[in-house]
């Protein structure tokens, strides 16, 4: 069995390994991986024993002011807080820390393990911390089979989110109304038109109505499908109006299940408002008309987005922070009449608050920053006042 020290500084963790073919030691980090062929076996008497320069040793007293867990609640505290900080690329770190103190994971902190690598985008942590779940005789349930199927469909790996279905299957879990949905958005994330229509014939199959994330992702494969024609944004178009009639039972998707606490539905499939849905200037019900504006506006379809901003007119809504944003993206903006567009929008008003600072500002997501603190965003706000 080969040697290998283990050093613990500061909550980090450095690996020293002898191989066979040099004779000098390679120092690894805690997510690194050596093939063992590379290890030669050592015996107890003729051991070498050695470490890294950069570490020293620490005190007991030391090592425990500085260790920041000790025990299966203070680790899930601890990534928690890390998921709430958007830091995942700590994830693994952590769950190494926590293997090596010898505490045993729990259900709950796989689910928030994976729950950070969906949220981080980061598929192969969550395969990875999938495969440890199995490890310790903890079998997956829907919940965790949807946050691995909405983190391929984040990284626009359609086929591993198909893989994750068909092992759901043969495991006997059964698929719910979200699994569809977010096997549908992950399909639609490739531009993979025909098997999102294939699923949505599944999910009429087996008596489940479509909702309003169902046409938002099928308003995505039509915007993510190549080439892009004309027919693409009259498709668009053609899906909000039959969205109209969408199933208002949520329930059909499971969005009651107590494991997508701290998950929001527009999260786990992928919705452009997703990181700011819970931000008082976005209206959920709205959400078919953010996808498709957001879809129109990354064309760069004017034509597009006037009528389905006609469309949100005549439906009798107010036009949220988001829908203002994505006409703001549009190259010729300025073209576009927007007092005639949404007349019961106060524009000057709003756009001081843009300008000055104010609460609106506040509270906008970095998203949203990006857009509006442009300099061709903030003279298209100003042209607006000229245009009322």
């Amino acid at each position: 069995m080969a040697w290998q020290i283990l050093v613990r500084q500061a909550g980090r963790l450095t690996a020293s390994f002898l191989p066979s073919n040099a004779n000098t030691c390679k120092s690894l980090g805690s997510a690194s991986v050596l093939p063992q062929q590379n290890l030669f076996p050592l015996t107890c008497e003729g051991a070498l024993l050695v470490f890294t320069s950069t570490f020293s040793a620490v005190a007991p007293e030391e090592y425990v002011k500085r260790n920041y867990a000790n025990n299966i609640s203070e680790y899930n505290t601890v990534l928690g807080s890390l998921n709430a900080q958007r830091r995942n690329f700590l994830l693994r770190d952590v769950y190494d820390d926590m293997l090596l103190d010898g505490v045993q994971p729990i259900r709950d902190t796989f689910h928030t393990l994976i729950v950070g690598a969906m949220k981080g985008a980061r598929l192969q942590d969550a395969l990875y911390f999938m495969d440890e779940m199995k490890s310790t005789g903890l079998m997956p349930d829907t919940t965790i089979y949807n946050f691995i199927i909405s983190t391929c469909g984040k990284n626009k790996n359609s086929d591993c989110a198909i893989q994750v279905l068909e092992e759901m299957k043969r495991c006997g879990v059964k698929p719910r109304g979200q699994t569809y949905i977010a096997l549908l958005c992950a399909c639609a994330s490739c531009g993979r038109v025909d098997r999102a229509y294939a699923i949505v014939r599944d999910m009429t199959a087996a008596g489940l109505g479509l909702n309003k994330y169902c046409y938002a992702g099928l308003i995505t494969a039509f915007k993510n499908r190549e080439p892009v024609t004309e027919e693409t944004t009259s498709k668009i178009i053609e899906l909000v109006k039959q969205s109209k009639g969408w199933s208002s039972v949520e329930a059909s998707s499971g969005s009651g299940d107590s494991g997508m606490i701290g998950v929001t539905e527009e999260e786990l499939y992928n919705i452009p408002t997703a990181e700011i849905v819970h931000r008082r200037y976005i209206n959920r019900q709205l959400t078919v008309y953010h996808t498709a504006l957001h879809a129109c506006a990354d064309l760069g379809s004017k034509e597009a987005v006037e009528k389905i901003s006609e469309m949100l007119k005549q439906d009798g809504y107010a036009p949220d922070l988001f829908c203002m944003t994505q006409v703001i993206r549009l190259p010729s903006v300025k073209k576009l009449k927007l007092g005639q567009l949404y007349p019961s929008f106060n524009y000057a008003s709003r756009t001081k608050q843009f300008l000055s600072g104010a609460t609106y500002v506040a509270g906008i997501s970095k998203e949203l920053k990006r857009y509006l603190m442009t300099t061709s965003a903030l003279g298209n706000l100003l042209h607006w006042n000229s245009l009322l």
